[in-house]
């Protein structure tokens, strides 16, 4: 599936990008099963520098406040994390986030609980959602709340 999806894998060496890739997902605390999951819903992990892309990256989610076995569970869940650009994707995320009034904590569980956020658009999906949810009714601060508790509700289609 993962050569399918993205044959450029076959390029990659075993000893230079695949075992050492392999070996820090499971040092991350991925399972062998995880992180044969992982490349194969996202085979581009493997060709991402460790020192330059994917620990950067995962300092990052510790540095937001998730816990080691959180980065691992998300990483788990939601490979494609590890392929964002912080300064891109991942913190204008977060800072739209805080912006809805959530605080650094609130921010930290939504992303453990669904990482997949980091990834949505904030134009495309995240706006229009918020704005959705407005125009039910909820205040500024009931988004917030109902964003907090249920971060999932970001990735719902509000389209008819």
């Amino acid at each position: 599936k993962a050569v399918a999806s993205f044959p450029q894998i076959l390029g990659y060496s075993i000893e230079e990008n695949l075992k050492p890739t392999v070996q820090w997902l499971n040092d991350l605390g991925l399972s062998d099963l995880q992180v044969a999951k992982a490349v194969a819903s996202f085979p581009q992990i493997l060709g991402h520098s460790i020192e330059e892309k994917l620990k950067p990256t995962v300092q990052w989610l510790k540095d937001l406040g998730l816990s080691d076995s959180q980065v691992a569970k998300a990483v788990a869940s939601s490979p494609q994390l590890l392929g964002y650009s912080i300064e891109e994707n991942l913190r204008p995320t977060v800072q739209w986030l805080k912006g809805l009034g959530l605080s650094d904590s609130q921010v930290a569980k939504a992303v453990a609980s669904s990482p997949q956020l980091l990834g949505y658009s904030i134009e495309e999906n995240l706006r229009p959602t918020v704005q959705w949810l407005k125009g039910l009714g909820l205040s500024d601060s009931q988004v917030a709340k109902a964003v907090a508790s249920f971060p999932q509700i970001l990735g719902h289609s509000i389209e008819e």
